[in-house]
């Protein structure tokens, strides 16, 4: 059941972070006595708020649509739709944004010079993001998706003194923005098909035509590539643990909470379309696997905090891609409540590994801030003086260690049913 949302609150939800970009310089010329996360933090807040009162309209088994007219005549319209997928990534995005900015009142400098940046760049991803998982119209997914390597890649870079940063912030942003070409090309192949941008519309051509073309086919591997570069699938790997550069509310942020499951979000979002082929499935395994694989093994033998909590990252999307990759070999032997149990499994670990990573990741900034030292060879006895970040750590590695009675133990005890 669709419902129309009026006054466009869907629009608005993306369009306010990009009004604030304009304030916050403002703020900053003004205040310069408080730190800029306490008046910014509200706006993921507002926004996280908004989508938690559509859980009820959602889980009542309602999709709410919101259309605006852009560019008609080539087919880029901000056409948006809220259904519980997109709702489960909106409020991952607000809601974890807005605990990732009060991290970072206490994390960045007050006095930096160019904290207005830090604040603005976070504002153009957020709104990125939400335009990715939001959209209904294929062509303005692909503006928000390159939005979100250009974002990333400025936030990357944040700390551009430093040679390791600039070089983690340009190699992300060339593998993200060459996926997202991939990604173009196979968007178009598809709306030659099926004559159309609209993602509702092109999943009903598709349930429809079983279209088994080499076209569909070419599509679906352009389709792919853009989505492993930018959720770090093997070969593409090799940008997230570089990424690590940047500033630890960005990396908790952006490399385990939001950005990466962006490639996650895209191949949930058009596993129906591919199930189709047996192809999608087999990819998805093989190379799923491989990410895992290559990730978990890397993370034994490093030394430095963020760099392990990295490839853990890097693993686990690996086992989310197997999990789609799995639902779609169900999907396509006409055997649904497998279909429908792994895109169960995938969502409930996507939100597990957001809240747990993202923990740990803040945990590691903390301590590198008090000790200054992220290398786990040399740091020794840390709980006796941050006691509180101990237990929470603990906690945080328990979930992701799939331990029960915590939530990762549930998710991954699904992945292997």
């Amino acid at each position: 059941i669709l419902k129309k949302e009026g006054f466009l609150m869907l629009q608005i939800s993306i369009l306010l972070p990009l009004l604030a970009i304009f304030i916050i310089p403002l703020i900053r010329k003004k205040i310069r006595n408080v730190h800029l996360g306490y008046f910014v933090f509200f706006i993921p807040l507002v926004i996280f708020v908004y989508f938690v009162s559509k859980i009820t309209t959602i889980y009542n088994g309602n999709n709410i649509i919101s259309n605006l007219n852009f560019a008609s005549n080539v087919g880029l319209d901000l056409n948006l739709k809220l259904d519980g997928l997109s709702l489960l990534f909106s409020l991952l995005i607000t809601g974890i944004g807005t605990l990732v900015i009060i991290y970072s009142i206490f994390y960045m400098n007050k006095e930096d010079s160019k904290l207005h940046k830090f604040y603005i760049f976070l504002m153009i991803f957020m709104a990125s993001m939400l335009g990715i998982v939001l959209s209904d119209n294929m062509l303005s997914m692909y503006m928000s998706w390159e939005f979100t390597s250009i974002s990333s890649f400025l936030l990357i870079s944040y700390w551009h003194e430093s040679e390791v940063s600039r070089k983690g912030a340009l190699k992300s942003l060339l593998i993200t923005v060459l996926g997202g070409l991939c990604m173009l090309v196979g968007i178009f192949i598809i709306r030659e098909i099926t004559g159309s941008f609209n993602l509702t519309q092109i999943i009903d051509f598709y349930k429809n035509a079983n279209d088994k073309s080499n076209y569909t086919f070419i599509a679906m591997v352009l389709l792919i590539i853009g989505a492993f570069t930018k959720s770090a699938q093997f070969p593409f790997h090799i940008w997230l643990p570089d990424a690590m550069a940047a500033p630890t509310p960005i990396s908790s942020y952006l490399h385990s909470a939001t950005m990466v499951k962006a490639g996650i979000y895209l191949l949930l979002r058009t596993s129906i379309i591919f199930s189709l082929s047996y192809k999608f499935s087999t990819i998805l395994i093989i190379f799923g696997t491989l990410t895992m694989l290559i990730g978990s093994i890397n993370a034994v033998f490093l030394k430095d905090l963020k760099a392990i909590l990295a490839y853990s990252t890097i693993s686990q999307l690996g086992m989310m891609t197997i999990m789609i990759g799995i639902g779609s070999l169900g999907l396509y032997n006409n055997q649904n409540v497998i279909y429908t149990f792994a895109f169960y499994a995938v969502c409930f670990h996507i939100l597990n590994h957001a809240v747990f990573k993202a923990c740990l990741f803040m945990i590691a900034g903390i301590i590198d801030h008090t000790v200054n030292s992220r290398n786990i060879s040399l740091i020794r006895g840390a709980k006796t003086f941050l006691p509180i970040s101990f237990i929470i750590s603990i906690l945080a590695a328990l979930s992701m260690a799939g331990v029960p009675p915590f939530s990762g133990f549930y998710s991954k005890e699904f992945f292997l049913t």
